[in-house]
């Protein structure tokens, strides 16, 4: 029997995060070798482990896969959790890539400078209620279902709930105006594997803070 997968990233959220959150909704166990230091990350590329020098990196099934973007759909190819045909895969991948925008304006929010961190703050929470939660709201509302795509649990709805949490950890009532999305985002926490993910002591990792900012900069010299 192949052994756990194993995550190799710093101890943080990052592009590993929604990783994290797709393996943990499947239900799956994995581990984690954390990035500590410059000499952890110039190991690994020394090693000729990483295709790119970059991280993050997951070994599965016998491969060590980088880019986020191959991690995630292959995870999700794998646990029965990207639709059943060509078209239901191309929904999701487009809802996906919506949330993967959203979330990476948040991602990079503790990274900025102070000035501009109030503007840019503002500007997430605009593009979310105007941009992104609209069409998850009205897709929802549409087809009466309750998952996204082929009312069925995918990618795109472990996604959109993640997307949610993150937004709501920039300003709480976010979803004041989305009484649908309200519904999804209950359902879909209660999903007993998700459930699990989302209490404390589980392998999610806490919001970015100041002193992570730090770590990242001094291994990544940025």
């Amino acid at each position: 029997m192949a052994g756990k997968p194993k995550l190799h990233y710093t101890k943080g959220r990052g592009k590993m995060e929604s990783i994290r959150w797709l393996l943990a909704a499947a239900g799956v166990e994995f581990e984690e070798e954390f990035i500590e230091t410059k000499e952890d990350l110039e190991k690994l590329r020394n090693d000729g482990v990483l295709l790119f020098q970059q991280v993050p990196m997951v070994e599965i099934d016998g491969m060590r896969m980088v880019q986020t973007r191959a991690i995630l759909s292959y995870i999700a190819a794998k646990y029965n959790l990207y639709g059943k045909d060509l078209k239901e895969r191309a929904w999701i991948d487009m809802y996906v890539e919506g949330t993967t925008d959203l979330m990476g304006m948040i991602m990079y929010l503790p990274f900025q400078p102070a000035d501009t961190k109030e503007k840019n703050l503002a500007l997430i929470i605009e593009r979310a209620t105007t941009r992104y939660f609209p069409v998850y709201e009205k897709a929802l509302k549409d087809h009466g279902q309750d998952y996204l795509v082929g009312n069925k649990l995918s990618w795109a709805d472990v996604h959109l709930l993640e997307a949610i949490l993150m937004a709501e950890e920039c300003k709480p009532d976010v979803l004041s105006a989305f009484p649908v999305l309200q519904a999804f985002k209950g359902r879909i926490s209660n999903i007993p594997t998700i459930k699990k993910f989302l209490q404390p002591g589980s392998q999610r990792k806490p919001p970015t803070d100041e002193k992570f900012v730090a770590v990242v900069r001094k291994i990544f010299s940025i």
